[in-house]
């Protein structure tokens, strides 16, 4: 593993936290919708997801591209993680299979 791997992987992190920013903000009730944009969990998730697209073009400038989507497929593993973290979801046996099935197909992929 190289350090553009590395770079990767903190991307599809900090994606992922941008993601749990911007569902979190849809548990508010806004009384305008400028409000509903313009507030503290949807900038800074929004933030997040910009640095999170530069990191992601520095990284692919030393990666190959196949290598890319198995990377950033852990993504949805993440989510699910701080989802039931930060959100209180629960992880559900359809989530579980759901990622279990994305592992597989990354794994056939790669081969």
């Amino acid at each position: 593993m190289n350090k553009h791997h590395l770079i990767l992987i903190i991307s599809v992190i900090v994606a992922s936290i941008s993601q749990i920013f911007l569902k979190k903000s849809t548990y508010h009730h806004h009384d305008s919708l400028l409000k509903e944009y313009l507030n503290p969990y949807v900038i800074f998730g929004y933030s997040l997801m910009i640095i999170s697209t530069i990191l992601t073009i520095f990284a692919f400038s030393g990666l190959h591209y196949k290598e890319g989507p198995i990377i950033e497929s852990i993504g949805y593993f993440i989510v699910m993680i701080l989802s039931y973290f930060f959100l209180n979801e629960k992880i559900t046996k359809r989530k579980l299979l759901g990622n279990i099935i994305i592992v597989i197909g990354i794994i056939l992929f790669y081969l």
